[in-house]
């Protein structure tokens, strides 16, 4: 078939662009082990570095010794925060607007803290010499209660601003006080709720939990000192924004610092921020004049790195006493361990929790947060979520069951009842933000009837009579969760980090051939960038998209960008991809028109060309634009057909969610068995249906992790009671349930194609609803609010408050 005369559903096809579900690029080297990630680096003359970490949560250092490790053949240099301050290095600036100590100044905070860093030959040498150096310690009181940090005898942590009255968010009101922020209407919200016929109020926990991607944090460091250039290769989910505090920090001019970000093991949220292994490894190399390696090992990881969570949430919701939701008030503790070193827009220190009044039309809310310091590891990532969300999430959903348990109403049906309804959109929520689009009780219709709703209700019913007659030791829970997410970090008016902009970039170039390499400023963790850049590249362009090349990751070439996470990706990103793609478009319309003798207005687009309106036949294909516009571009103007955006979306996107959970409880053993788990998503225009499948995948399995065991847990003394897989749930095939996934479809109507991200969606939906059916299931024996995680032991002593042992 000629080009002429090919259908314009075959020149689609052949696009694979938006829609398609095309295979993964990148997975060609993944699964035949060509991926090139940071421990794969071998550079000449390459040292190794390791930590001495305390063994205390809190403690004096009186004394440390390396005198045996430097004495260690192949070993170079110990650093100590002695070292680090001549060069004011010996603490970093955090994304939240605070300071953590790089090395352990005076004393320690919590466990496995970094207090000397070893460099060696080889890691064998270095771990040795680790072993090696005596620190002497003096114990202090610990603190790891939240609920005690501000009382008056709380001991002092942050001695260095003990001092410091105003924070980075202002007035500190206690010692171990980080922040407290407020947004609301707070004299209406006290109205409502004291005039309101039905309230309920309850503390809903969020506990500590971590990342733990495949692959640990790591970086390599060298500094050319001839040139008087850093290179830094490194497992950072925003290369560039590393790039400017490497900057800041060692006081090289930016252009002489190269940030490369190589293939990445997953993120979620842990490898946004920076870590001492990396100042570390750059003061090293610096002094030294040769690359030195870092790489964490696992236990560092879930012990040191940034956790996620540590939220305690008391909710409460007003009512009518039909089910009309009338205000929300809460108060969230945040538990921000040592360290304030949140990764939050700098004006949003909780993050984007004000979306906790979810899927709801509430009249009128207040929310108040107040952030602490404790002998914890610091951080607060979003993990595979967009700042808070899945806290938020989290807390409104299980709020709604404890509502609709009050009332006597079924829990699908208040949701029914509280919707904003699709007429209302552009919706401004009580907390502030403006919400896109959306038809939640559409949604919610499609996912009832998927799972035959109803007909379960009846059925656990009648289990729950097989079960008082003693024919059962099961209980049968259903779980209902409708969320919205808000993603797109975002609009400079309200977003930025460390005072950049959260706007992205991308930056296209279209070779003669009509081939494409195209640059953006995100990183992918395994999102499938390569696959899903490229196919919104070919539906704009009318270029295959197996002829595209995106390319991540390296400062030096890259246009600048604020990274991945958050599911920033498509709805930032993503949009500077169309835009730049857009800009191409409207000067390959100019070159068609002077190739066709036409003028501009004269001619359509069409999939992949430009044709003359009403003359189908007269047409330019963009492989015949691409090809002119090197060798006979229009009169004045440049040749080549390449653009660059920096896109400042006006908005953020609103994905939401219905997800439904069956499970089935052995109250003898607190074993829970997902019988059945359905999961129906929308994030707008869907460009890989694969792909979000597996997105999606990913997310539910992560989320049940979390609900059904996954926690970091602290002692009295501090110590870290999950720090290894042996404490970590991580699920594996044999655990995790059969995913059900389905989806509707709402554009965003400020998106360039769209679309509204879907990758962390699965995560802040999942939690509240495996939460939901455990809790459904105890809730006719009156037992209250059951906290997370829902593992076995918790579930078997839940059974034991309501009797049903024996």
């Amino acid at each position: 078939m000629s080009d002429a005369i090919e259908s314009r559903e075959d020149r689609e096809a052949k696009l694979k662009g938006i829609g398609c579900s095309r295979r993964r690029a990148e997975d060609a080297r993944f699964i035949q082990g060509k991926g090139n990630y940071v421990d794969d680096l071998k550079l000449p003359g390459m040292l190794f570095g390791d930590f001495v970490r305390s063994p205390y949560a809190h403690a004096r250092i009186r004394k440390i010794d390396a005198s045996a490790a430097l004495a260690l053949p192949g070993v170079k240099a110990v650093l100590t925060a002695a070292d680090l301050k001549p060069l004011n290095l010996h603490y970093m600036p955090t994304l939240a607007g605070d300071v953590q100590a790089v090395l352990a100044d005076e004393k320690v905070l919590y466990q496995n803290q970094e207090v000397a860093f070893v460099v060696a030959d080889d890691r064998y040498a270095a771990a040795d010499a680790v072993e090696l150096i005596e620190v002497e310690y003096e114990e202090l009181p610990v603190l790891v209660d939240p609920f005690v940090a501000m009382d008056e005898n709380a001991p002092i942590l942050r001695e260095d601003i003990r001092e410091k009255t105003v924070g980075a968010h202002g007035e500190r009101r206690h010692h171990n006080h980080v922040f407290t922020w407020e947004i609301g209407d707070k004299p209406g919200t006290d109205d409502v709720f004291a005039k309101a016929p039905v309230t309920i109020r309850e503390l809903i926990s969020y506990h500590r939990v971590h990342p733990s991607p495949l692959e640990t944090c790591a970086c390599v460091a060298s500094m050319d000192k001839i040139r008087g250039e850093l290179t830094i290769w490194g497992t950072f989910q925003a290369p560039h924004v590393i790039r400017t505090v490497a900057s800041i920090l060692s006081t090289i001019p930016e252009h002489k610092v190269r940030v490369i970000a190589p293939d990445i093991g997953g993120g979620f949220g842990n490898k946004v921020g920076a870590y001492p292994g990396y100042i570390c490894a750059i003061v090293a190399s610096i002094v030294l004049g040769v690359p030195v390696k870092w790489v964490e090992d696992r236990m560092e990881n879930l012990s040191t790195t940034s956790f996620a969570r540590d939220y305690h949430m008391t909710c409460e919701l007003a009512a009518t006493e039909d089910g009309k939701l009338l205000g929300l008030r809460a108060h969230v503790l945040a538990d921000h361990g040592a360290f304030d070193a949140c990764a939050d827009p700098t004006k949003y220190p909780a993050g984007f929790f004000n979306i906790c009044t979810g899927s709801y039309d509430i009249p009128v809310a207040h929310l108040a947060v107040d952030g602490v310091y404790t002998n914890k590891a610091p951080g607060g990532v979003a993990y595979r979520c967009s700042f808070r969300v899945t806290e938020a999430a989290y807390m409104i959903e299980r709020a709604m069951d404890i509502l609709a348990q009050k009332l006597g109403m079924d829990p699908a049906d208040l949701r029914l009842k509280n919707f904003i309804q699709p007429e209302q959109f552009p919706y401004n929520s009580a907390l502030g933000w403006e919400y896109d689009s959306g038809n939640y009780p559409a949604a919610m219709a499609k996912a009832m009837e998927a799972v035959g709703y109803r007909a379960l209700r009846d059925e656990q019913k009648r289990r729950l009579e097989a079960f008082k007659r003693g024919e059962t030791r099961e209980l049968m829970g259903i779980g209902v969760a409708f969320f919205t997410e808000i993603v797109g970090a975002g609009p400079t008016k309200n977003c930025d980090i460390l005072g950049i902009g959260m706007f992205d970039s991308a930056e296209i170039r279209i070779h003669p051939t009509g081939a494409v390499i195209a640059r953006m400023g995100t990183k992918s963790q395994g999102q499938g960038h390569e696959t899903t850049y490229a196919q919104i590249i070919a539906s704009e362009l009318g270029l295959d998209a197996d002829l595209i090349t995106i390319e991540e990751g390296d400062t030096n070439t890259a246009p600048y960008g604020l990274g991945t996470y958050g599911s920033r990706s498509t709805p930032v990103a993503g949009a500077a991809t169309a835009v730049a793609a857009r800009k191409i478009r409207a000067k390959a319309q100019m070159i068609a028109a002077h190739l066709l003798e036409v003028a501009d207005n004269d001619l359509e687009w069409d999939v992949d060309r430009f044709r003359v309106k009403g003359l189908p036949e007269k047409f330019k294909t963009m492989k015949e634009i691409a090809w002119a516009a090197y060798n006979r571009p229009p009169p004045n103007m440049e040749p080549g057909l390449e653009a660059t955006s920096y896109y400042d979306p006006p908005n953020m996107t609103y994905p939401f969610g219905a997800y439904l959970c069956v499970m089935d409880i052995d109250v003898d053993t607190g074993a829970a068995k997902v019988r059945r788990f359905y999961a129906l998503d929308d994030c707008g225009t869907r460009i890989n249906p694969m792909i979000i499948e597996g997105q999606v995948h990913g997310g539910l399995t992560e989320g049940f992790g979390i609900a059904m065991g996954q926690e970091i847990a602290y002692d009295e003394m501090g110590n870290v009671k999950g720090a290894t897989f042996m404490d970590f749930f991580i699920p594996t095939a044999v655990e995790t349930p059969v995913w059900e996934t389905d989806w509707t479809v709402t554009p965003s109507p400020h998106h360039p194609i769209g679309a509204k991200g879907v990758g962390e969606s699965p995560n802040v939906g999942s939690v509240p609803c495996f939460s939901n059916a455990v809790n459904d299931a105890f809730a006719p024996f009156g037992i209250g609010h059951i906290q997370m995680p829902h593992d076995a032991w918790r579930v078997w002593k839940a059974a034991e408050r309501a009797g049903l042992h024996g």
